[in-house]
């Protein structure tokens, strides 16, 4: 070997050659969240992680520069952000060149929250905000802005999506980019009512065995969010997050606001509700206003 390629093989690899780095993006912040080790390698744990997060990122991205301008920038808000990979990722490759704007992460584990706002400050993120809340706490708190932009919310559990799509609604999103994860709700309301609904309809032994229940409880609850979604002035994508092999929740819900409230699609909702017989979550989890119970148990 001539000594200029001892010297070339003896130099350590620049990151962005084997990572495809935009420019400016910051190799701290992603040693800082594991995605590199402290020299600069990519493992392959990591380099699927990241693999994710630019997926995702991609998607909001988009979004993102479909705003309108405004004074203050865009806003965004991400619900259930644990160590806020995404919503630091988010601010390097986007709001750090653009000078303006804001990301509030909001979670509900006091340990993550404080890492996180230490790593903001470091890092000079001075627009990051993290927020110890629940997702339902946050629609309510004077610590976020009366208008988000955009909300996210990855793989929060249970109803804590549903609670993000309320904050939408309430802070008057433009778009919303959901992740769902574990659903319970709607299978425990199946399990309820569901020695009675096996005596009223054939469609109860879709959800007879306890695994079934599950699925389709799952599958159930994000029909309905679509569904009330439209109802409620969005226009609903619903898509496959490509590279997450890894796990089964890999379904993303991008709603865009239009402003063109579906009556058919909140009608379809309660229609669906009484036929699978939890109607009582009707007030809870989608209040619509304006329109009666459907005539029939079946939808037209």
């Amino acid at each position: 070997m001539s000594k200029h390629n001892q010297a070339t093989a003896a130099q350590p690899q620049d990151p962005s050659s084997q990572l495809d780095l935009r420019p400016g993006q910051s190799i701290e912040l992603l040693k800082a969240l594991h995605i590199l080790t402290r020299d600069g390698k990519l493992n392959q744990d990591s380099r699927r992680k990241l693999k994710q997060v630019y997926h995702l990122f991609q998607f909001i991205e988009k979004l993102l520069k479909e705003l309108p301008a405004s004074d203050k920038g865009p806003t965004l808000a991400d619900h259930g952000a644990g160590k806020s990979y995404l919503g630091f990722i988010i601010y390097d490759l986007f709001f750090k060149a653009l000078g303006q704007g804001a990301i509030y992460g909001i979670e509900t584990r006091s340990e993550l929250v404080d890492s996180s706002k230490a790593l903001a400050a470091r890092l000079g993120f001075e627009r990051m905000h993290f927020l110890n809340l629940s997702v339902a706490e946050s629609a309510h708190s004077a610590a976020l802005p009366e208008q988000i932009d955009v909300v996210t919310a990855l793989h929060a559990c249970d109803t804590a999506t549903d609670d993000a799509i309320a904050f939408g609604l309430q802070k008057k999103a433009k778009y919303m980019v959901l992740v769902p994860c574990c659903q319970a709700e709607l299978a425990r309301a199946l399990n309820q009512n569901k020695a009675i609904n096996l005596q009223r309809t054939p469609l109860a032994e879709l959800w007879r065995h306890p695994l079934h229940t599950r699925e389709v409880g799952s599958q159930l609850t994000n029909v309905l969010r679509c569904l009330y979604l439209e109802s409620q002035g969005y226009a609903v994508t619903v898509t496959e997050l490509v590279g997450w092999e890894h796990s089964m929740k890999n379904e993303l819900i991008l709603a865009k606001y239009t402003g063109q409230k579906k009556r058919a699609a909140g009608e379809r909702l309660q229609a669906l509700l009484t036929e699978f017989g939890v109607a009582q979550l009707m007030g809870e989890r989608y209040p619509l206003v304006g329109l009666t119970a459907p005539q029939s148990s079946r939808p037209e």
